[in-house]
């Protein structure tokens, strides 16, 4: 996707503060960057890790260079958690998600609930569809990509306002973005997040849709390829 197509090597040296990291590059010298990801990042974000960095020429930026992938063990990784939304975004653009084929008008940031914004709201014939997207970057044993990895109030508050909003005519879709390269599947991490579990599975009953899927990374380039199957637990059989 736009913006990642020149990416800068190096190693990652620590993360801190959250939304900072420093990063060794190939002729020894060391930069701070900005980390934009406010997860735990588990499995992301260790010491002496391969990484790549975008730049910004920004002059209002404090740090300029951008954590953007990084190689782990199980694959490669965006750690870029905003930039799932546009991935999506161009999937459905392009007609890659069939779910959404008689939808063809898109907006993004749409307010709706209790001060919320919908990541997508797509419109057509059948009516509307709100879409929030979730980046998913903890891989575990058996491909299996959890969400979230760390406590999250706010994607529980999400999900009860996708379930309000619901309707005859409203499709309502929590949409996972595996952003790692080695899940295979998705699960929620109830035992990161029982409340975000439990929040889940109320919405699913309200009839909110699941959806998950896979992307590609290559050469600075991340796109949707494939749909994932998606449980609540991942001792559960799968659904598609």
């Amino acid at each position: 996707m736009a913006g990642m197509t020149t990416l800068i090597e190096g190693r990652l040296i620590r993360r801190y503060k959250r939304f900072l990291a420093d990063v060794e590059l190939a002729d020894g010298g060391t930069l701070t960057v900005h980390c934009p990801n406010t997860g735990a990042m588990t499995g992301c974000a260790e010491p002496g890790s391969r990484v790549w960095l975008s730049r910004s020429d920004s002059a209002t930026r404090k740090y300029p260079h951008t954590w953007e992938l990084v190689e782990t063990a199980q694959g490669l990784a965006c750690i870029h958690s905003a930039r799932a939304n546009k991935v999506v975004r161009q999937a459905i653009e392009t007609g890659l998600v069939p779910a959404f084929a008689d939808y063809p008008e898109i907006r993004s940031e749409v307010k709706y609930g209790e001060g919320s914004r919908a990541d997508l709201v797509l419109a057509g014939p059948g009516g509307e569809v709100y879409i929030e997207v979730k980046s998913v970057t903890l891989c575990r044993e058996g491909g299996w990509g959890a969400f979230p990895d760390a406590v999250s109030t706010r994607g529980a508050r999400h999900l009860r306002e996708l379930a309000a909003v619901r309707g005859p005519n409203t499709r309502a879709v929590m949409f996972f973005c595996a952003f790692h390269t080695g899940v295979e599947r998705v699960c929620t991490a109830g035992d990161i997040d029982p409340a975000y579990r439990e929040a889940l599975m109320a919405a699913q009953a309200a009839g909110v849709e699941v959806m998950a899927w896979g992307v590609r990374i290559e050469d600075g380039e991340i796109q949707l390829d494939r749909a994932l199957s998606f449980a609540v637990d991942s001792n559960m059989e799968v659904s598609a």
